[in-house]
């Protein structure tokens, strides 16, 4: 009975791998509004009713693409994370290389995933709204980004950036809910500097760039390590060490 089982649960693996790499195919070709899972069913020479035991709606399937390109890209972020700087580098250095080391590692999987990106970070898609289930992988990316500046904390070189006064109250909303342990300048800085590189990301992949920016990756490079900054990873001489006050 445990092989039956067993087999059983590989062939289902498979028909849904199989039912999400063709409606990628046409995530690519059709874009995610005109995603319909009677095409997909068609496509894999499947009945649409054998379909709907894996996934009951359009939306089911979007969700599972939605969640697959969110921990893809949070898993390329993760593994840059965990990649040691290059020996030699200075203490103060290592916060700013490890920031955009995971800036490039995002950048590079949007480059090579554009339809995925745009799914997750392109034009909503009309009547589709993202339930629960896709906040976790969606943060992966931002708790990379935290991290960094968490480490950078622990080793006594972060910096804490100014913040307005009237900031001051939602500053520590976004602290309290996102990283309790980080002064709340730096958590402000951190949300503004990840909606900035997906900014930057969605500039150069959907043409924004085109005709303005030539040497792209450089760009990019000197961009997000002004973020990083601006975020407290400075590399500088002497640093300011973080207190509890915003």
């Amino acid at each position: 009975m445990t092989t039956i089982k067993g087999a059983r649960a590989r062939a289902r693996l498979e028909v849904t791998a199989a039912i999400k790499d063709e409606a990628r195919r046409q995530l690519a070709e059709e874009g995610a509004a005109k995603l319909s899972l009677r095409a997909v069913a068609r496509e894999l020479g499947m009945v649409s009713s054998a379909l709907y035991r894996y996934f009951p709606s359009r939306d089911d399937l979007l969700t599972a693409l939605i969640i697959d390109a969110y921990d893809q890209i949070g898993a390329a972020a993760e593994f840059a994370l965990r990649q040691p700087p290059r020996a030699g580098t200075d203490v103060l250095d290592v916060p700013l290389v490890r920031w955009t080391a995971v800036c490039r590692a995002v950048r590079s999987w949007a480059l090579d995933h554009p339809h995925e990106y745009a799914l997750i970070y392109g034009s909503p898609v009309p009547g589709y709204t993202a339930p629960q289930d896709t906040v976790g992988p969606a943060a992966r990316v931002g708790g990379a980004l935290i991290a960094v500046a968490r480490d950078a904390r622990r080793a006594g070189v972060l910096a804490v950036p100014p913040l307005d006064t009237e900031l001051v109250p939602e500053a520590r909303r976004l602290a309290a809910q996102l990283a309790p342990d980080l002064p709340a300048a730096v958590v402000v800085a951190l949300v503004a500097a990840w909606s900035q590189l997906f900014g930057l990301i969605s500039f150069e992949l959907f043409g924004q760039f085109h005709g303005v920016v030539e040497d792209r990756d450089a760009f990019f490079g000197q961009a997000v390590a002004r973020l990083g900054r601006d975020a407290g990873l400075h590399s500088l001489p002497t640093v300011q060490r973080v207190h509890d006050s915003p």
